[in-house]
C-alpha cells in the first residue's frame, strides 16, 4: 500500500512539473493583476512579441506632477515619444521649469538652458480645454453666466475625459482614433486594435479606465499601454501615478471592463495616436 502511494504521488509531481515547464501557457491560478517588476512580470515583458511601443515610452516616461494631471502627463509622454529628436518638428520650450530667480544666471541670447520637449505645462498650448478648467475652474456659458449642475451647484469639469484628450492631440497635429468602450465595440475589437498598435512603430495607445475595477485606490485614470503578453492575455499599463500603483500587467478582459465605465457624459475608452500625414 505504501509503495502504491509513493508511485501515485510521484506521478502527480511529474505531471505538475511538466505543466509548470510548458512555456507560454496561461496558468489557471494566474492573478488578474501583477506588478511588472515581479519575477512573472519581468518574464512577461521578455516573452512579449507586442512591445514595440514600450521602449520609447519608457525612455520618455514621467510621473504626474499632481493628482489631476494624468491626462497631460500621458500626453507629454506620447508627444515626446513621437517628436523628440525629430529635426522637422519644432517643440516649444517650457521655461516655467526654471524658477524666476534662476533666470538671472542664464541671460545668454545665443543659448537656451531649456530642452525642446513637451511637459505637463506646455501641452496646454494646444488644448481646447484650458489648464484652469482641468484644475476645476467653474464653467460659464457663452454669455459668461455660471453653469449650474443637476445638484444645483456651480459646474466644474476637472481632469480630462477621453474625448477631450483626443481633441488635445488633434490640436497638436496628430492623427487620433478614439474608441469609446460602449456596446458598439466588442471586447475582441478593442483588444485587437490595441494589440495591432503595439506591434507597429511610431504609434501609441492611451487608455482611460476606472481604478476601482482594478482594485486600486482612486477614480478615473489615464495612462499609456506599453506591451501585450499573449500567453497570459494581459496588457502592461504604464501607470503615470507611482504614488498609487506600479506599472502592472492586467488581464485583457478586466482592463476592458475598467474602460467600460461611465465618465460624465459617456463611457471611458482608448486612443490610438500617431503623427498625421501633414502635422501642423
Amino acid at each position: 500500500m505504501k509503495q502504491t502511494l509513493i508511485i501515485f504521488y510521484s506521478i502527480i509531481m511529474l505531471l505538475i512539473t511538466a505543466c509548470s515547464a510548458t512555456k507560454n501557457t496561461t496558468r489557471l491560478d494566474d492573478p488578474s493583476i501583477i506588478s511588472w517588476s515581479s519575477v512573472e512580470g519581468i518574464s512577461r515583458l521578455e516573452e512579449s512579441d507586442y512591445k514595440t511601443d514600450f521602449f520609447k515610452l519608457a525612455n520618455h516616461f514621467e510621473s504626474q506632477h499632481n493628482k489631476i494631471f494624468c491626462g497631460p502627463t500621458s500626453a507629454a509622454i506620447v508627444l515626446n515619444s513621437l517628436r523628440v529628436r525629430n529635426g522637422s518638428m519644432q517643440i516649444p520650450e517650457d521655461k516655467t521649469l526654471l524658477h524666476q530667480s534662476d533666470l538671472k544666471y542664464l541671460k545668454s541670447k545665443k543659448w537656451s538652458p531649456v530642452f525642446q520637449r513637451y511637459t505637463q505645462n506646455n501641452v496646454f498650448l494646444n488644448s481646447p480645454k484650458s489648464r484652469e478648467q482641468v484644475l476645476g475652474k467653474i464653467l460659464v456659458d457663452t454669455q459668461g453666466k455660471i453653469i449650474i449642475d443637476n445638484k444645483g451647484k456651480p459646474k466644474k469639469d476637472r481632469g480630462f475625459q477621453v474625448r477631450q484628450l483626443a481633441a488635445l492631440f488633434r490640436k497638436h497635429g496628430l492623427s487620433v482614433k478614439l474608441g469609446i468602450a460602449n456596446q458598439d465595440l466588442s471586447n475582441a475589437t478593442i483588444k485587437n486594435e490595441i494589440i495591432d498598435n503595439l506591434i507597429t512603430p511610431d504609434d501609441y495607445v492611451i487608455i482611460n479606465y476606472k481604478r476601482t475595477v482594478l482594485n486600486q485606490p482612486g477614480g478615473g485614470h489615464i495612462s499609456p499601454v506599453g506591451a501585450y503578453h499573449k500567453a497570459s492575455d494581459s496588457f502592461l499599463v504604464m501607470d503615470v501615478t507611482p504614488n498609487k500603483a506600479d506599472w502592472v500587467w492586467v488581464k485583457a478582459e478586466l482592463l476592458i471592463s475598467a474602460m467600460r465605465t461611465f465618465d460624465t457624459i459617456e463611457n471611458r475608452g482608448y486612443l490610438l495616436i500617431k503623427e498625421a500625414e501633414n502635422p501642423s
